[in-house]
C-alpha cells in the first residue's frame, strides 16, 4: 500500500489532465461531425 500512494500521485495528475482534454475535444468533434452531416443540405440550398 505504501508504494501505491506515490504511484497514484505521480500518474494521477496526467490521467486527470488527459481525461479533461479528451472531454473538451469530444465536444468540439461533435460539432465538426454535425457540421459535416449538415453540409449536403446546405450545398443543396446554395444551388
Amino acid at each position: 500500500m505504501q508504494e501505491l500512494i506515490p504511484l497514484i500521485s505521480d500518474v494521477g495528475f496526467p490521467v486527470v489532465v488527459t481525461l479533461y482534454l479528451l472531454h473538451r475535444i469530444e465536444a468540439k468533434l461533435d460539432n465538426v461531425v454535425q457540421s459535416i452531416q449538415n453540409l449536403p443540405e446546405r450545398m443543396k440550398e446554395r444551388t
